[in-house]
């Protein structure tokens, strides 16, 4: 039992800032992908780790505003 991982609550907190639209993002990707919500964005291969690269890049990677 000592390579049990500890229990993670399954909720979103006011201080996760970005991580708020990752998590939205990741179910909307699993329902149009038929993959299990419960999987890991790490545990993708093929075309599935492309394709969520690709969209996470495009969704939640803004460019920076210049100060310009």
């Amino acid at each position: 039992m000592a390579n049990e991982k500890p229990k993670v609550a399954n909720e979103i907190s006011e201080g996760t800032g970005q991580f708020d639209a990752r998590f939205v993002l990741w179910r909307r990707f699993c329902d149009e992908n038929n993959i299990a919500v419960e999987t890991l964005p790490s545990d993708l291969t093929g075309e599935s780790k492309d394709c969520w690269e690709k969209l996470k890049n495009e969704q939640l990677h803004k460019p920076a505003e210049s100060d310009e």
